[in-house]
């Protein structure tokens, strides 16, 4: 199965989904996250496929929204439901991988920044390059975190090590980000498909509907209250990527980047 930029290949009760624009850091666009969103919610109801791997460009995994995408960016004509529809797209992306009843597993090469971070986080495993690293740069431009990841993030990590991560914008190398939780393997450059694939096939021993309902046990209990405290992060998105400060950061983002 082919979507733009978004394949999906089943063997058996194990899935791989793959998203790779061939281009910009792999960075989502609106096709991409719609995408994404598709396949996470078709697999909500699949009886067959059992654990799901999420995999980006062989070199790099995402380097967060697309902040050259006309259509997240150029909103003018647009009425204001329609953009809080658009800048709810990733909410609904995390949360939509987040509520498959498989088990998840993230493959992460090179790097994974912003909205890469975010979607990762919604999966129940993280595996990650040895040379590759996180970072979550949203303040550094004038945005929250958003996509529902704030949450999940102090889950994983405490509020002292998110405040460190979101406020000071730090590359966190590959030893570090499995030191605090951040993700759960490393694996060698250029092998975290086959490691991610690896560890879900571990999944597929156990009794499926047993998984399934171990796993729905869980996110239950620790994702309890994740919603009440993120269900405006895409509201308190626009209203801080609208301020001066905000729009002079991207402004000088874009010029750097220009090229």
């Amino acid at each position: 199965m082919t979507t733009d930029s978004v394949t999906i290949e089943r063997n058996g009760p194990l899935a791989v989904v793959r998203f790779d624009r061939g281009s910009s850091l792999n960075a989502f666009d609106q096709d991409t996250i719609l995408a994404l969103t598709n396949a996470a919610l078709a697999f909500q109801s699949d009886l067959e496929v059992h654990a799901v791997v999420l995999s980006g460009a062989p070199n790099v995994f995402s380097a967060g929204i697309d902040l050259k995408d006309e259509r997240m960016w150029s909103l003018d004509g647009v009425s204001d439901i329609e953009k809080r529809e658009i800048f709810y797209r990733g909410v609904r992306l995390s949360q939509a991988w987040e509520d498959m009843p498989q088990i998840t597993v993230a493959a992460m090469e090179g790097l994974a920044i912003g909205a890469g971070c975010a979607l990762a986080l919604a999966c129940d495993f993280r595996v990650l390059g040895q040379n590759a690293f996180l970072q979550v740069p949203e303040v550094k431009i004038g945005l929250n975190l958003q996509w529902g990841a704030l949450p999940r993030l102090i889950t994983l990590v405490g509020p002292a090590k998110a405040k460190r991560i979101c406020l000071l914008c730090e590359r966190l190398p590959a030893k570090q980000a499995l030191d605090w939780g951040l993700v759960d393997e490393l694996a060698y450059d250029g092998a975290c498909l086959e490691h991610a694939t690896a560890l879900a096939r571990r999944t597929l021993e156990m009794p499926a509907v047993t998984v399934r309902m171990v796993k729905e046990a869980i996110n239950a209990t620790a994702n309890a209250l994740h919603r009440v405290s993120a269900y405006a992060d895409a509201d308190q998105s626009q209203l801080s990527g609208a301020f001066n400060e905000s729009l002079a950061a991207r402004g000088a983002f874009a010029q750097r980047n220009k090229n």
